[in-house]
């Protein structure tokens, strides 16, 4: 059986003397495109910052495509093919939207070309000449994560992409995964909007205090509305 390209085992996690993750456990294979789920402080943007060695200190398990990675610093990490989409998005406001788009360094072959970005996000081909401030909070969210396409990183960790926007700005974003997954990206989203999540992922892992706390197929999710209202109140 191939590695998986991400491994997580009883992984902990602290800010400072904050203990967050307390034995996260998951794996996501070539392809896949899971879900984190849960409230508000569940740790679930932790467990994406902990990927790439966003936090003060890490105990356990962490692989990419089997290489032990818990010890790299986050540049080497990013190098191995991890793009990651931030929930505060990060655009730089003096830089147009295209400056903003060629900005970030090469870590593996295959990047997107900014044609093809273009072709996925109309709105910023309109817009390519604007400033990072002229941006709308759905344009700018299209641009963090247009940005990490050029990249040529294959595994992507996605953080709350669709919080506060529009339903039109989510549908599109909706439409955007559905072709990265196409690509043959791995995609790992955290993300409180249960509706837009359900139908693009392979699998949910339901996050409490830190860890899994329930995993559900996607063929599954009918039978398991139950117990995914009690976690989420979805």
């Amino acid at each position: 059986m191939p590695e998986a390209m991400l491994a997580m085992r009883e992984l902990h996690a602290w800010y400072g003397e904050s203990h967050v993750l307390h034995g996260m456990s998951f794996e996501v294979g070539h392809g896949e495109l899971v879900t984190l789920l849960g409230r508000n402080g569940s740790g679930r943007s932790t467990t994406l910052k902990s990927v790439l060695g966003l936090v003060d200190r890490r105990r356990g398990t962490l692989r990419l495509e089997g290489r032990d990675v818990l010890g790299l610093a986050p540049h080497r990490i990013a190098r191995l093919g991890v793009g990651y989409c931030p929930e505060e998005r990060g655009i730089f406001a003096s830089l147009s939207t295209e400056e903003n788009l060629r900005l970030p360094p090469r870590v593996g072959e295959g990047g997107m070309s900014v044609e093809e970005i273009y072709a996925m996000f109309p709105n910023l081909h309109e817009r390519r000449n604007s400033p990072g401030t002229r941006l709308s909070g759905g344009e700018q969210q299209m641009l963090a994560m247009a940005r990490i396409l050029r990249t040529g990183a294959r595994l992507l960790l996605l953080d709350e992409i669709t919080e506060g926007l529009a339903p039109v700005i989510v549908k599109a974003l909706g439409k955007a995964i559905e072709q990265l997954k196409s690509r043959g990206y791995t995609i790992v989203m955290a993300d409180q909007n249960f509706r837009f999540a359900a139908p693009l992922a392979d699998r949910h892992y339901v996050v409490e205090r830190g860890q899994v706390a329930e995993v559900v197929r996607k063929d599954e999710l009918s039978a398991r509305m139950g117990m995914l209202h009690e976690y989420l109140g979805v």
